[in-house]
Parts: C-alpha cells; sequence; structure tokens
C-alpha cells in the first residue's frame, strides 16, 4: 500500500518536517508513505478564491493520476474518525489494493468540486490547526493505525 501526504505549503519550520518523517519513517516497508508538498496559488492574482481553489484542486488530481489513489479530504465539516476507525478503513482499502492520498487543502481550505469527489472526507479535530501540526497529526494517526492494525498493542487497553 503507497500512502500520501499531499499538502499545501512550504517552508515549514524544521521540527515539523522533523516530526512528519520521524512517523513515516516507523512504517512498515509494505506501506510505503510520502509527502507531496504543493505550492498555494498566488494570493495576490486576482482571483477569486474558487478560482484559486479549482487551481489548486487540478494540482492535486495530477499527483493522484500517477496511480490508483483513493482521496480523502481533509476538512474540519468531515467525519472523525478515531485511532481504531481510521485503522479498520486502512486495513479495508489494503484489502482492495487501493493506494490512499490525504489531502490538506491551503489556507483557504479544498475547493468543493475535489472534496465531493473525494472517497471520503476525515476531521482531525474541531479546532483549527496550523497546516504543519495537521500533517504531523496525520502522519502519527497513519503509523499508530497501522500500528494498532499489525497487532501492536494500543496504548488504552
Amino acid at each position: 500500500m503507497r500512502l500520501k501526504i499531499i499538502a499545501f505549503g512550504q517552508r515549514l519550520p524544521g521540527w515539523m518536517v522533523a516530526g512528519v518523517d520521524d512517523y513515516l519513517r516507523r512504517l512498515p516497508r509494505d506501506c510505503r508513505a510520502e509527502v507531496v508538498e504543493l505550492k498555494p496559488e498566488a494570493r495576490d492574482r486576482g482571483k477569486t478564491v474558487a478560482q484559486m481553489l479549482a487551481a489548486e484542486a487540478a494540482r492535486v488530481e495530477e499527483v493522484c493520476a500517477t496511480g490508483a489513489f483513493l482521496k480523502v479530504a481533509l476538512d474540519e465539516r468531515g467525519q472523525r474518525w478515531d485511532t481504531r476507525q481510521l485503522a479498520q478503513k486502512l486495513v479495508q482499502w489494503r484489502d482492495v489494493a487501493r493506494d490512499v492520498a490525504f489531502i490538506l487543502g491551503s489556507a483557504d481550505g479544498l475547493d468543493a468540486a475535489l472534496k465531493a469527489s473525494a472517497d471520503a472526507q476525515w476531521s482531525l479535530s474541531p479546532l483549527t490547526l496550523p497546516h504543519g501540526l495537521a500533517r504531523i497529526v496525520v502522519a502519527e494517526q497513519l503509523y499508530r493505525a497501522i500500528s494498532l492494525s499489525a497487532g501492536h498493542p494500543y496504548h488504552r487497553e
């Protein structure tokens, strides 16, 4: 199974990059994961927010076109999954041989059409999280969910 964290924004602080890298390195060899950073649309070119989000969505689609990726849009109005639910979803997707792209939007979020076409929408929290911290949370939860599905003990049991 291949996992991609597609995220808008560049030049994160080193500790954020190190946090994401640490969790992704812990994943088993049969579960490859990578972060794909995309540059957000310039906010000073006279485009509407809808036009900027549509342009960003087109770039996400280009990245997802490199494989048969199931798309999970990160959105505050998405479903709230606990770690067990995420683990179950990852097992289901793995069992049907689906690679998964987790998509984190830019400062204005994600294009409505992209969210509507996504296979799932996931809300990490009702809190507003900085983009870099959201990446860390996604990476950590992927590591924890995959560990749980592999039979490693969960800390609450």
